[in-house]
């Protein structure tokens, strides 16, 4: 794309990397970005250097250990997670579920950490990974307490992942609103199909929802709220942390 700048062109080649696109050759780094491909080159050569990038045996590259140790500094690292870490080990052992810890990335839940427990079903999310607010559980918390534009723009195209995935506007709002009325967010195989997931909001100081924990259960569990009261206490432990009660 004309007019970026060197930085911004330099950003476009990490940014071509995803959870699904974990490795990728020379070709795709330049078509997922957009760059010529010598530009490309210039580019990744230069990263590799810094270690932003690291090349494996076969000609394909990863992102590079540089990045990680940078990318530790957030504060989303240092702080919210390693706040809630000992609480989401409590709650896995408790309700022996995965649990997730997820923020708000635009219009994506953004997943800090995840849990697997003794009876974890399979699914699909990953740290660090990005999956929509409409079809999990914490995506609709967040959602639900999101800004208004935000909220539109979800609205306004949900797509649909499994045969269960609500997309349509006027009920997912209505969703939301009892989201905010309860606290609580449940869904049923909208993002994974066996899978179904429980998720409340963490609160941090003056009460704003920063951030969401779930448990993803068995969807052939008959009652799909049974981890709810330690999921509460969970969320209000790392709000209180959060908040330095």
């Amino acid at each position: 794309m004309a007019g970026r700048s060197v930085t911004l062109r330099a950003l476009s080649v990490l940014d071509a990397f995803d959870t699904a696109h974990r490795r990728l050759n020379l070709s795709e780094i330049a078509r997922r970005s957009a760059l010529p491909l010598a530009t490309a080159h210039r580019h990744v050569r230069e990263l590799v250097d810094w270690q932003a990038l690291e090349r494996g045996e076969d000609g394909t590259y990863q992102i590079g250990a540089r990045l990680w140790h940078l990318g530790m500094l957030s504060p989303m690292h240092a702080d919210l997670r390693e706040i809630a870490l000992p609480y989401l080990q409590d709650l896995c052992a408790a309700t022996g579920d995965t649990v997730h810890l997820a923020v708000r990335d635009g219009a994506k839940a953004l997943y800090v950490e995840r849990l697997g427990g003794a009876r974890s079903v399979r699914v699909v999310s990953r740290p660090g990974g990005l999956l929509p607010l409409h079809a999990t559980g914490v995506g609709k918390v967040l959602l639900a307490w999101a800004p208004v534009q935000v909220q539109r723009e979800v609205l306004a195209g949900p797509e649909r992942l499994t045969p269960y995935t609500v997309v349509d506007p006027a009920r997912l709002a209505a969703q939301l609103v009892d989201i905010r009325r309860t606290g609580v967010a449940w869904t049923r195989e909208e993002m994974a199909l066996g899978a179904s997931s429980l998720a409340m909001g963490v609160r941090g100081p003056g009460g704003r929802v920063v951030a969401a924990v779930g448990l993803v259960v068995p969807s052939v569990r008959p009652d799909i709220t049974t981890g709810l009261p330690a999921l509460r206490a969970a969320t209000a432990a790392i709000g209180a942390r959060l908040a330095g009660a």
